[in-house]
């Protein structure tokens, strides 16, 4: 009996014992860097002016001032601009799940003469640094007559070469016999599309779907550009409006960061297995 116990201290032991110590502290460290910012927006949010310019910085506030964010809603149409940046973000999200699902299955899926070269011009679109089409998709916008408007904000982001590469990868992941049955059982392609395939891509749309939420809702360069309406911006755009020509209210700005990064930050939390998964399974092959 004694002896059974020992050994089973003994596996306890070298279960819980790190195997890796050194990888282990070094993915603590990154830890530290990656939430040190955030617990530094955190209390900026709460300090006052004096606190926030002073040298040494001060890290605890010696009494928060809560204060600082209703200030964000007097200062800015907070409520407005994050409407429109919720409006911007899930036109761009559906969109992208949707146009991106019918790009990659149709190069994945359907055999046409010139597939092979035609994806390949399609992904070299994610080659080109994205300020390159600021023009043109801002003379497109104009030509339309939706500057200052909603629509050109989620509009061009709608459409994503990335989004198609990933969902074509996923949709090359499904077995072909599959598709083969339902073919035997009359479906045709738009029911293979949309009852086999669809279903099956769910990891990859959703790991799409975090990832266009993430950068839609960060997205600051062409709501600039093609807005100059205060009622029709994002709130990225309103924060960067907070940033004086010769001083900043530093702990306002914390404390509108803070409040637009909390959607984002839940819905990381709350599909970030499924967005690792996704990503993970989509490269198993080319």
């Amino acid at each position: 009996m004694a002896d059974s116990m020992q050994l089973t201290a003994r596996r306890g032991s070298r279960r819980f014992r790190p195997r890796h110590p050194i990888a282990h502290l070094v993915l603590c460290l990154g830890a530290i860097f990656m939430v040190g910012p955030f617990l530094w927006q955190l209390s900026t949010s709460l300090q006052t002016f004096g606190e926030s310019v002073s040298v040494p910085p001060t890290f605890l506030p010696h009494s928060p001032q809560w204060s600082n964010v209703t200030t964000v809603f007097s200062a800015l149409p907070f409520g407005r601009e994050l409407m429109n940046t919720t409006v911007m973000t899930i036109a761009r999200t559906v969109g992208q799940v949707l146009f991106s699902s019918l790009a990659g299955f149709a190069f994945a899926r359907m055999r046409f003469r010139g597939n092979a070269v035609l994806f390949a011009i399609f992904l070299s679109v994610t080659m080109v640094p994205y300020q390159v089409f600021l023009l043109p998709q801002y003379q497109i916008m104009q030509g339309l007559g939706l500057l200052n408007t909603l629509t050109a904000l989620f509009l061009p982001g709608m459409f994503s070469a990335f989004g198609t590469f990933l969902m074509r990868q996923f949709f090359r992941q499904i077995p072909m016999e599959i598709e083969e049955a339902a073919r035997i059982d009359g479906a045709n392609i738009l029911q293979i599309f949309w009852r086999i395939m669809l279903p099956m891509s769910a990891p990859g749309m959703i790991a799409l779907g975090v990832l266009v939420i993430i950068w839609s809702w960060n997205d600051l360069l062409w709501p600039l550009v093609v807005n100059s309406d205060p009622r029709q911006m994002p709130v990225s755009a309103g924060l960067a409006s907070l940033q004086g020509q010769y001083t900043t209210n530093f702990p306002v700005l914390m404390a509108g960061s803070l409040l637009a990064s909390l959607p984002v930050i839940i819905v990381f939390i709350v599909f970030q297995r499924h967005l690792m998964s996704g990503i993970a399974f989509s490269g198993v092959k080319g």
